[in-house]
């Protein structure tokens, strides 16, 4: 089996796992455990809004705090997978042809895609460079499946949450700067507001506004204008309760029965 089949091999088992920890029912689970069906309840989101309506502030918090975490490890996967694997085995070329392939793919990062072409006579260390140009667009293949995970969930019959906490997460891990910023949005929102719905649209917004005005590679630009409109999708049932006035505010607890 060669180097460049392991490597595929390798990238679509760290697909597999993104989207494992997305679809772990970390909502459900802890509402299981107080013999509550968080589906039957409320709007029958496995979330933390849900839960924070329905079992209160700790459980909301401990549930949102976990699904970031899901974000989070689905893009350290593939972190790990670069520095532990394919670095260190595929990869275990000359200091100056690797510091060579660090310097193409981080102009390719920025926009500057005139060294993306430079020719190697080792055609191990051309599929090396081509690893390092395509990490960006992996590591956004793994928050696209560990978002898809938590929304459509494996071990609940394809269904799920709305994805935001697992969204930010995959934020977090990819620019703590935009992951922060749109953190900002959504909190500087919930306070005026009391309204998480939009407050997770308001965030959703400024992803896409922060990944253009940091200059983000062409992956992430792709993942905050695809992830934020499949987020306000999955909340178009709370937009029309905005419309009708009846979306409840924060503080207001669903009763389980």
């Amino acid at each position: 089996m060669t180097g460049t089949t392991i490597a595929w091999l390798m990238i679509a088992a760290t697909m597999v796992v993104a989207y494992l920890l997305g679809s772990f029912p970390t909502g459900y689970l802890v509402a299981k455990s107080k013999g509550i069906d968080i589906r039957q309840v409320g709007s029958g989101s496995i979330g933390a809004t849900n839960i924070l309506r329905t079992l209160g502030k700790k459980a909301g918090i401990a549930v949102m705090l976990l699904d970031i975490l899901k974000g989070v490890l689905a893009v350290y996967a593939v972190y790990w997978l670069y520095i532990s694997f394919f670095w260190e085995t595929i990869c275990r070329l000359d200091e100056g042809t690797r510091t060579a392939i660090a310097d193409i793919a981080n102009a390719a990062r920025t926009g500057d895609s005139s060294s993306i072409d430079t020719f190697f006579n080792n055609p191990q260390a051309t599929f090396c460079r081509d690893l390092a140009l395509y990490q960006p667009w992996i590591a956004v293949g793994a928050a696209i499946f560990a978002i898809l995970g938590h929304s459509k969930s494996v071990w609940l019959g394809f269904k799920g949450g709305k994805s935001v906490a697992t969204s930010l997460g995959v934020l977090l891990a990819l620019n703590p700067i935009v992951g922060l910023g749109t953190l900002l949005v959504f909190a500087l929102t919930a306070a005026i507001t009391k309204i998480v719905s939009i407050s997770s649209i308001a965030g959703a917004i400024a992803t896409m506004v922060l990944m253009v005005l940091l200059r983000q590679p062409m992956a992430y630009l792709l993942l905050a204008f695809v992830g934020g409109a499949y987020v306000i999708w999955l909340h178009r049932a709370n937009i029309t309760r905005l419309r009708n006035g009846s979306e409840p505010k924060i503080g207001k607890k669903i009763n389980p029965s």
